[in-house]
């Protein structure tokens, strides 16, 4: 069986569904990207899910064009001009994402809107117990993640340009609403009873506290490019979820890989951690807060609230592939295999509720 680094590393031809007019970005990035010089091949990569993602070679330099898929789309989703904003801030800002060169919400180029970014050599890497990094540095690699989420909390939106990126305060209330009303809207992608049930405890079972910082939302190692050789994020990527929200719903999400049960990217609920010489949950904790400045026992507090909140919000985004997958508009060759967790993934979320006091 191949894994999952074997299965969503590099590239392949575009796939079906997914081609568009290559002539026409040639002649928009002759146009609009400084310096540009074809001639253009295009490449597609293997992994990413939501918003179709391609490699853009000439003979000088590679670049990445993400697009909003083609076909009927849910609103508010695949906001490629978000991803666009946010990503041109933080690098302003000397915060690890790639250099941005140009957005166009034109639909008459490609058919889509799209934007374009520099291309960052490094690694990505798909297996959350990093199986191919020497023993002794792993350690290392995890601080990396967990140092720059940290950073990443530390702006202050409005001094960045970014104070209207999000409606501050109410995040979670705001978010289980939203993915409650995309979950019940997408029909074809059919109901779950977990789901559902969810759907009416989340909202009336907040923890109290509320603030506001930048928040990624879907902070994983796969969604980094690590240095080729050294435990260093170069660039963080797949902004599509974040906006203004509450920093330990964005760490308790990153928090789900030592949680799962798969040993995929978040895989790390069996791993034996001083063999593996992984930080334990409680040390990767105790690490962000010393960071941030906060008291470890106020993130451990309401755990198992947050754990179902981003459980449920996970599934309502396999939920949204699971519509694609029917509509045949998903982007992603192994989107079909990932809206085949939407049932075990609900259940999961709802027995995390459970924990929480659910009923």
């Amino acid at each position: 069986m191949e894994s999952r680094q074997e299965i969503f590393s590099g590239t392949s031809d575009v796939r079906e569904g997914a081609e568009f007019d290559e002539a026409a970005l040639e002649r928009w990035m002759r146009d609009n990207v400084r310096d540009f010089a074809g001639p253009l091949e295009v490449r597609q990569f293997k992994g990413g899910q939501s918003n179709p993602t391609y490699k853009l070679i000439t003979p000088k330099r590679s670049y990445v064009m993400r697009r909003k898929p083609p076909g009927q789309l849910i609103k508010s989703a695949h906001a490629v001009d978000r991803e666009y904003r946010v990503i041109t801030a933080l690098f302003a800002q000397g915060f690890p994402v790639p250099e941005t060169f140009g957005l166009c919400v034109d639909e008459a180029v490609i058919g889509t809107w799209f934007y374009v970014m520099d291309c960052v050599d490094g690694r990505i890497i798909w297996d959350g117990r990093f199986p191919d990094v020497p023993t002794s540095e792993r350690r290392d690699y995890f601080w990396a993640m967990n140092d720059t989420m940290a950073k990443l909390h530390s702006f202050d939106p409005e001094k960045i340009g970014l104070g209207d990126f999000g409606r501050p305060g109410n995040y979670f209330e705001r978010q289980i609403r939203r993915w409650s009303k995309q979950y019940m809207e997408d029909t074809d992608a059919g109901r779950f009873a977990e789901m559902d049930r969810l759907v009416e405890w989340l909202p009336g079972n907040i923890p109290p506290g509320d603030e506001s910082t930048i928040v990624h939302g879907d902070y994983r190692c796969d969604n980094m490019i690590f240095h080729p050789t050294e435990p260093k994020v170069l660039a963080v990527l797949d902004w599509e979820l974040s906006t203004l929200g509450h920093p330990l719903a964005d760490f308790s999400y990153h928090l789900m890989m030592y949680h799962m049960t798969s040993a995929g990217t978040e895989g790390l609920s069996s791993v034996n951690f001083a063999e593996m010489n992984i930080p334990t949950e409680g040390e990767y904790i105790e690490h962000y807060c010393a960071t941030v400045g906060r008291d470890p026992a106020e993130v451990t507090r309401n755990m198992n609230f947050y754990l179902a909140y981003n459980l449920f919000r996970l599934t309502a985004i396999l939920h949204g592939i699971r519509g694609r997958v029917i509509r045949g508009t998903a982007s992603n060759a192994h989107a079909r295999e990932s809206s085949e967790n939407v049932g075990p993934m609900a259940k999961m979320a709802w027995a995390q509720a459970v924990k929480a006091g659910a009923s």
